[in-house]
């Protein structure tokens, strides 16, 4: 059967960018997947890798389903399933979402390195509580000694493991009084910058970013010599580890940090109007634990006037409380954070999973239960795999935490939207009696509301249930500077561009690719809207879906914040789990995702354009294994 996939105009270039792989794994020249290789192979894997079981008819509907861009799995499982990479490390291959507390001083910050060199976003919590357990740093500390021959003390092994112990043997100098304060290491066995990277793929970054980063987190600890880190050195570490992963040839590093909302240096840590803030503390979104807004510190409300960043709202105590508003028959008491997009709670050392349902595109309630059904099952199976780390296995197989998302909430009918408050009911029936059927735990949460960035270009509806930037824009897209698609975007008339770093320096691995992007007319757009009337829309599905939290990035208008505050004193302790807000003009952010034009602008950039709908690929020459622009290190 034949079916029509239904891609935005530039649904297609981030489809090949982001999840097609290679045809054949072991020839770097061959062709990548088109859309119905993938969904095949996925649908494959299904049933070979999990063990989801499904029968032909069932494996059909999901196919149509795929196909058709009415649901899908996470972005990760476009990537990793049928790989030899999930049969090798199981359940962390397939995780979105984790996260962990920094109450210990070795083993959060190399567990959270090694989740971030395997893709996954990474939240911490990093509030004075929790890190006051920490013990003093060693007074005789230093930094390792990095020397170029086989006789140091440690050889670094060329892999990610390797770097994760490299990391973990610096930290236990530091802080471990049964080790010695400091060490020798050589990365003679490290591939040199460029190398082919086998397993994940992409190539190597070379040692150099990986030393790079071991020297300023040493550097950090020296100055904490015979004091406790304070939050914000552990913040600046997991920052500087994220720089690393992101070096080592990982094109992201999702990170949140959750603090305290009266430490002062924590709130001014994104406060690049200032001055002399370190780059890296771009790595994270950083929000405050807080349940009552008469908390905050005045700081707090700075990042709102548009000075450095804003911080987002962590409602720990309504998020362990209930599922979704008004409902306490799943509790969540372990929870300690959320993932980096904010849209799922976790307890520490937990991960996740997710995927997607684009609503405008359902055509029935009975449709949408069943797409939602079968990505359940996905899910489900992919929360019984082992892991390589034994604490999150404990955890993930207890709560069996999962993420179904919509999509294009606000491009939706009104029909459409109504459907969603029964779908849950019906879902959480369909979990206790599958759940009891194959002998797992009930899932403590099964659904939410994530950001859904690249996954809702797809087809180009709205993201989450954030409205459309404006009717016409600017979608920028990175992509690795060494990967064959930037020359294709080039030869079609879309401008090219290094990435910009927050400091003005110029990243040379990455490239910004600049697309023009319409809505359809009568789409929803956030001009139409105040800040106040999309808050309302993260609490109605906090109410008939999200039994997680609902991550929306709030646009408002400086003149708005007397009204959102007034909103929060009211709302905000009893409806909200979390909250993200950015200025919807004036961010400062350069090369923002997205930028407001008009229809001329809009028309005239198309008019220099032409659209990629194919891809002659026997013209590429050798270029990046990695297609999906985000490849951990091994």
């Amino acid at each position: 059967m034949t079916y029509n996939t239904p891609f935005s105009t530039v649904g297609y270039i981030t489809y090949k960018r982001t999840y097609a792989r290679r045809l054949n794994e072991a020839d770097p020249k061959s062709a990548t997947e088109e859309f119905t290789d993938t969904v095949e192979r996925v649908i494959k894997a299904a049933n070979d890798q999990l063990g989801c079981g499904f029968d032909a008819d069932e494996q059909e509907r999901l196919r149509k389903y795929l196909m058709e861009l009415k649901g899908t799995v996470a972005g990760r499982f476009l990537w990793q399933m049928g790989t030899d990479t999930v049969g090798r490390l199981g359940l962390a291959s397939l995780q979105n979402c984790a996260f962990t507390v920094i109450d210990q001083p070795v083993r959060p910050f190399t567990w959270a390195m090694d989740l971030l060199m395997l893709g996954s976003g990474v939240g911490y919590n990093i509030q004075r509580q929790y890190v006051d357990k920490l013990p003093p740093v060693n007074a005789n500390f230093s930094a390792p000694t990095r020397i170029n021959t086989a006789d140091a003390d440690f050889i670094v092994p060329d892999s990610r493991e390797g770097w994760v112990k490299l990391l973990g043997k610096t930290l236990k100098a530091a802080f471990l009084a049964d080790t010695k304060p400091t060490f020798s290491y050589s990365t003679v066995l490290v591939r040199g910058r460029g190398a082919p990277i086998k397993g994940f793929g992409g190539t190597a970054s070379g040692p150099e970013d990986l030393c790079d980063g071991i020297a300023k987190i040493s550097n950090i600890l020296e100055k904490r010599a015979g004091k406790k880190l304070r939050p914000i050195d552990c913040l600046d570490i997991m920052n500087i580890i994220g720089s690393i992963v992101v070096a080592g040839n990982v094109r992201r590093s999702a990170q949140i940090a959750i603090g305290d909302p009266d430490d002062v240096e924590y709130l001014l840590a994104k406060r690049w109007d200032m001055g002399n803030i370190p780059s890296w503390r771009a790595m994270s979104n950083n929000s405050v634990v807080c349940s009552d807004i008469k908390d905050l510190h005045e700081y707090f409300w700075d990042g709102y006037e548009g000075k450095g960043e804003p911080y987002g709202l962590i409602n720990l105590k309504l998020s362990r409380k209930i599922g979704r508003l008004g409902e306490t028959d799943y509790p969540d008491p372990d929870v300690m954070g959320y993932n980096p997009c904010a849209e799922q709670s976790l307890a520490a050392y937990e991960t996740c999973c997710l995927a997607e349902v684009y609503l405008p595109n359902i055509e029935s309630k009975e449709q949408l239960l069943d797409v939602c059904k079968l990505l359940y099952r996905i899910n489900k199976h992919s929360l019984a795999l082992p892991c390589h780390l034994k604490e999150t296995e404990d955890i993930v197989h207890k709560n069996m935490r999962m993420g179904i998302g919509v999509t294009g909430v606000l491009q939706a009918t009104d029909d459409q939207r109504s459907w969603l408050n029964d779908t849950y009911r019906r879902l959480r029936e369909f979990d206790f009696k599958y759940s009891h059927q194959h002998g797992f735990p009930e899932s403590v949460k099964l659904t939410t509301v994530k950001p859904s960035g690249t996954l809702s270009l797809l087809p180009g509806v709205t993201s989450g249930c954030h409205p459309a930037y404006s009717q016409y824009m600017i979608r920028r897209i990175r992509i690795a500077a060494d990967h064959p698609l930037v020359q294709v975007c080039r030869e079609h008339g879309y401008p090219v561009e290094y990435q910009r770093n927050f400091d003005g320096s110029e990243d040379h691995s990455t490239m910004v690719v600049s697309f023009p992007f319409a809505y359809p007319a009568g789409t929803k757009i956030a001009e139409e809207m105040t800040a106040i009337d999309q808050l309302e829309v993260v609490k109605w599905l906090q109410a008939n879906w999200s039994d997680n939290s609902v991550s929306c990035t709030v646009y408002y208008r400086k003149e708005e914040l007397p009204e959102i505050k007034k909103y929060l004193a009211k709302n905000y302790k009893n409806n909200h789990k979390s909250l993200s807000f950015l200025l919807h003009n004036e961010h400062g952010f350069k090369q923002a995702p997205l930028e407001e034009i008009t229809k001329e602008q809009y028309d005239e950039l198309v008019a220099n354009t032409s659209l990629i709908t194919s891809i002659d690929e026997a013209s590429f020459e050798g270029g990046d294994e990695c297609a999906s622009g985000a490849c951990p290190v091994k």
